[in-house]
């Protein structure tokens, strides 16, 4: 049973590997929301139509505006999962420095066209030594942040080499402060955006690369006329243009989280980082935990690179954080 091991997610596997498992199965291994953006009754259009120029331009809008982008400088996309693998095909760094750990489809991606990758504790001392450098800000799985004004400094050290700086930010939704979504259209800075995790409507699968001109029409060529589905821009639109539901998600992801982390002390885990989406925690029985969670139908995310290691999202009611919580009890 190794499927999980690349991203979580894949529930029908555990329901397979763990038939006896109680109903109905807590998945807590994906990071996402448990609590989506209400999608309401959608125009037939959305569904019918091929998408238009407009719907596009308007989902674009929205989302440059909630994130303080240049509304020229956004790219949307469907997921940023897709864009990850698209980048090798239209730059080319020789070499490539990534946090470690970190999101692992960055370096397969860049591994796969033949750069050469690091993957250091300390990235940011590879700035400007390096031609592309690799963050995620939030990081995952250890919720690391890295301050605006240091990834400024790191944007200015990879210009003066004519490299990159790739900014990963699939969850800076909780922490818009740390986005460097204003410099987006900067020469030499690349950021993915995810619309799936903190709207909580990851099958969506919407995204977006915010970059200078000529990255987004070498990636617009990749994507082709229509890359985005109407149900998905119309959405996006509505839920980017929702202010107040993306304050409130923002404290109450946070109270979940504190309630989460009260239930991991308790059960003697040790947390060693996360964000309100998720936490890391540790312990020296962490596969005997992952398989006495799945027995009890609650899938958490496992790491093959570090067996001692768990990630564990939010609950989504009470119900589920008892469960969990009897589930942790030895």
């Amino acid at each position: 049973m190794t499927d999980d091991l690349l991203h979580g997610g894949a529930l029908d596997r555990m329901q397979i590997a763990y038939p006896n498992a109680p109903t109905p199965w807590i998945d807590l291994s994906t990071g996402i929301n448990p609590w989506p953006y209400p999608v309401g009754v959608l125009p037939p259009s959305a569904w019918q139509h091929l998408p238009t120029a407009a719907a596009m331009q308007a989902c674009r809008a929205a989302m440059a505006h909630a994130i303080g982008a240049p509304e020229s400088a956004v790219l949307l996309a469907p997921g940023s999962e897709l864009l990850i693998r698209l980048l090798p095909t239209i730059i080319a760094p020789r070499t490539v420095a990534l946090a470690s750990p970190t999101y692992g489809d960055h370096a397969r991606a860049w591994r796969a066209s033949g750069a050469d990758v690091t993957e250091i504790t300390d990235p940011l001392a590879e700035a400007g030594k390096v031609d592309a450098l690799v963050l995620c800000n939030p990081n995952n799985p250890d919720g690391a942040t890295l301050e605006r004004s240091h990834l400024e400094y790191a944007l200015t050290r990879q210009a003066a080499r004519n490299g990159w700086l790739i900014v990963d930010e699939a969850y800076a939704d909780i922490s818009p402060a740390l986005s460097l979504a204003p410099f987006a259209g900067a020469e030499s800075l690349i950021i993915l955006r995810s619309f799936g995790k903190f709207f909580g409507l990851a099958g969506l699968r919407l995204g977006a690369l915010l970059g200078p001109p000529a990255l987004l029409d070498a990636m617009s060529q990749r994507l082709g006329v229509w890359p985005v589905s109407g149900p998905a821009l119309t959405i996006g639109t509505q839920a980017y243009g929702d202010g107040l539901w993306q304050a409130e998600t923002r404290d109450r992801l946070a109270a979940a989280r504190r309630r989460l982390d009260t239930i991991l002390l308790d059960a003697g885990l040790w947390l060693v980082g996360g964000t309100d989406l998720f936490r890391l925690a540790k312990t020296d029985q962490a596969p005997q935990l992952w398989h006495r969670l799945a027995e009890a139908g609650i899938y958490v995310r496992r790491f093959g690179y570090a067996p001692d290691l768990l990630r564990i999202g939010l609950p989504a009611n009470t119900a589920g954080e008892h469960r969990l919580a009897a589930a942790l009890s030895p």
